[in-house]
């Protein structure tokens, strides 16, 4: 079975064709700059890569861009776009409403468009590739896998806030959690790497840190608490989120400073985090000013590793104990200074980094703990593309 994963930005289309259940790649790339100057496509088939610079003036355009490279008679993996069975989409925030993969229907789309205020940075672009490809694709089932469906394991007293219940019980105000196709994915793949070794996995911490950041406390592979909350917002320091922020500075930017509820909100999702502290939202372009001296990047690293650090103490103490830590995503898995930094004077938990390790790059599974360490510290690459299309194919089969 081919399934096209598409993952929809306010710029951009990830996508993979994956043939199912075979979990084989057959064509993966990148849409970029949708709707500005210098669109570009990326095209990858098995060692074969290309990159071709295309108008792409809205998201359409660009799936039917990626359409026509997969049916290529010189680079293509299908002969006909009905070839493509099932499309499967990545959805940031389904709210209560959704606590599995389901596929879309008219009141699926509604009920995502209903939580576009939870998720204003995500939903919207979300949603709009839902639709594009029921355009592009009208014989392929569409599915739908939601981020926060991992997280509907926590228990009340880790996602209830202390605030009237009221809250709760009329309007749903709760922590829901995210990135859950990535924790969800790590966690299993290093459940299954420590079983092969003999060693315990009942307690694991998966630290997944990309542009957006979070940390899950996973207890026998069910998740029991997360850092990010009612929005994928607060918690770690991220690329242009703030995390982490006392309410008084919200209401001191409003009531004191005259900023707009708008502008607040614009400010914490887009103009703080490490954009807010150094100029810079790429974590390379951070270390490698810290490297040449500049004070505000390097302070900015270890407020960052400092905010990783605390949640992976708290979480220990939460689970009594821990069995491994996991480092994901684009800066967990390549950043050994922000790794490195996190695991600074953690050895009185049993955290033992091996620097000489931590400094490797690979593309696989491994441990960068010292070997006669008992805690595991593991780099597990997160594939979320291959998690959705599992759950698709579970799903439509």
């Amino acid at each position: 079975m081919n399934i096209l994963i598409i993952n929809s930005g306010s710029s951009s289309i990830k996508y993979q064709l994956i043939k199912m259940p075979e979990e084989i790649v057959a064509a993966s790339g990148l849409v970029e700059r949708i709707g500005l100057q210098g669109s570009l496509i990326h095209y990858k088939t098995g060692e074969d890569k290309m990159t071709k610079e295309i108008d792409i003036p809205d998201h359409e355009t660009g799936l039917n861009k990626i359409t026509s490279f997969l049916m290529d008679k010189e680079v293509g993996v299908v002969e006909d776009k009905n070839h493509i069975e099932v499309v499967g989409h990545r959805v940031v925030h389904g709210g209560k409403s959704f606590s599995k993969t389901v596929e879309v229907t008219e009141d699926v789309k509604e009920k995502i468009r209903n939580l576009f205020p939870l998720a204003p940075l995500h939903n919207p672009h979300n949603l709009l590739g839902i639709e594009v490809a029921e355009s592009v694709f009208p014989e392929a089932k569409q599915v739908v896998v939601f981020d926060t469906a991992y997280f509907q394991t926590m228990p009340k007293k880790a996602y209830q806030y202390a605030i009237p219940k009221k809250f709760l019980n009329d309007h749903d105000v709760r922590a829901y959690g995210f990135h859950g196709t990535s924790h969800k994915y790590v966690s299993e793949k290093a459940i299954e790497y420590l079983s092969e070794k003999g060693l315990p996995s009942e307690k694991i911490i998966s630290v997944h840190l990309g542009n957006g950041c979070s940390v899950t406390a996973i207890k026998d592979g069910k998740a029991i608490d997360h850092s990010l909350g009612m929005g994928p917002a607060n918690g770690l320091i991220m690329g242009t989120r703030a995390g982490d922020i006392d309410q008084s500075v919200i209401f001191y930017l409003i009531d004191k400073l005259g900023y707009s509820p708008e502008e607040v909100k614009n400010i914490l999702l887009k103009e703080s985090g490490m954009l807010g502290l150094t100029g810079y939202s790429d974590m390379r372009d951070i270390e490698e000013q810290a490297a040449e001296g500049d004070e505000n990047c390097r302070l900015a690293l270890y407020m960052n590793g400092y905010k990783i650090k605390k949640y992976i103490g708290s979480y220990i103490a939460a689970m009594n104990g821990v069995d491994a830590v996991i480092f994901t995503a684009g800066i967990g898995e390549n950043s050994s200074v922000i790794r490195k930094i996190a695991l600074e004077d953690m050895e009185y938990l049993g955290l033992y980094l091996d620097h000489r390790k931590n400094d490797v790059r690979g593309k696989s599974i491994r441990a960068i703990n010292l070997p006669e360490a008992e805690k595991q510290i593991l780099i597990v690459p997160t594939n979320e593309e291959l998690e959705i299309a599992k759950q698709s194919y579970s799903l439509v089969s």
